[in-house]
């Protein structure tokens, strides 16, 4: 599935242990982001400001300049913004009642639909990719060429995204971590964005990025999806979205500025651009996105509820735990 760049120098071991210093960097910022809110501040908000500069000024001949990695980056960066907001603006009215961003409904249509168009940006790359390499070429618009090779399984995999964006349920129920001694992080909770779907986004996600970022996906296909994952399954539970959105910003601004990690030398890794690799991964990701489509519409039919006014899954254990740690 990847090749290693033994050219250079690298070993299968050398690489898994680059692998999981970024793995184990992924998390662990995004472990101090959750947990301090003004390092959260300074890392989402501050810190693009500085980046920005630098990307447009005295790193612009070397920095990703193409629509997608620009595009990504900031649309990663406002949705953590957004969920920051979710999680720590309140205040007290002239009329001395209390008020917390997070009970608005119309602010809790805001990480839905960032996570939509995220997902749509990657749909467009995939059709793009399908039809512009539909035979294999190199793509010359980052810093470093890269050869893409589209096929069926783009469609396969843009068609598993749209399907990723129906089954986005219950965002009326997103809700805040209460405060405690162990944790103070005030995560935003989505009890209805349980485990099935997480999955599912995941393997969608990785067969967009082996689909069309092949010299990447080592790291943003396996390492940057797992790190959220990890973490909504252990110490930030119920709070993947939040995890996806830290991590994806985080390692889209390291990418930006130090391209080369991965575009060259010992650390780059690629696909082995196997037309049968590509199919499996695309078919393993649309049929759990048709899986999860039809258990929701299931689940409709069976509770009689709208999935997009109100939670869907809210009587499944898993939901309820995550519920029990809401303020």
């Amino acid at each position: 599935m990847f090749t290693f760049n033994f050219a250079e120098g690298a070993t299968v071991v050398s690489s898994l242990l680059v692998w999981l210093c970024v793995l184990s960097a992924l998390f662990a910022f995004n472990e101090v982001a959750r947990r301090f809110k003004w390092v959260g501040f300074a890392l989402f908000v501050v810190l693009p400001v500085v980046l920005s500069a630098l990307w447009f000024t005295v790193l612009s001949d070397r920095t990703y300049t193409d629509w997608f990695h620009l595009a990504k980056v900031y649309s990663s960066t406002a949705g953590c913004i957004g969920f920051w907001l979710i999680r720590h603006l309140h205040g007290t009215r002239r009329d001395g009642t209390f008020w917390r961003l997070s009970d608005s409904r119309i602010a809790l249509c805001f990480p839905p639909l960032i996570l939509a168009v995220n997902i749509l940006e990657a749909c467009a790359r995939d059709i793009e990719v399908g039809v512009q390499y539909a035979i294999a070429g190199m793509d010359k618009s980052a810093d470093s060429a890269v050869l893409l090779m589209g096929g069926p399984w783009n469609f396969m995999n843009a068609a598993a995204g749209i399907l990723n964006i129906v089954t986005i349920t219950g965002w009326f129920g997103i809700c805040v971590r209460k405060a405690t001694k162990k944790d103070g992080s005030r995560d935003m909770l989505w009890p209805d964005m349980l485990w099935f779907w997480i999955i599912a986004y995941d393997l969608w996600n990785f067969a967009y990025t082996y689909n069309c970022l092949p010299n990447h996906s080592w790291y943003c296909g396996v390492a940057l999806l797992i790190a959220p994952t990890l973490c909504a399954f252990t110490v930030g539970k119920g709070a993947w979205l939040q995890h996806r959105a830290q991590t994806l910003a985080l390692w889209c601004m390291f990418a930006q500025t130090f391209p080369m990690f991965q575009d060259a030398g010992r650390f780059r890794v690629d696909s082995t651009y196997d037309p049968t690799v590509y199919f499996v991964v695309s078919f393993l990701a649309l049929a759990a996105n048709v899986a999860v489509a039809a258990y929701m519409v299931l689940r409709i039919r069976r509770t009689r509820r709208n999935p997009y006014l109100s939670e869907l899954y809210a009587d499944l254990p898993a939901s309820r735990k995550i519920r029990q740690l809401a303020e």
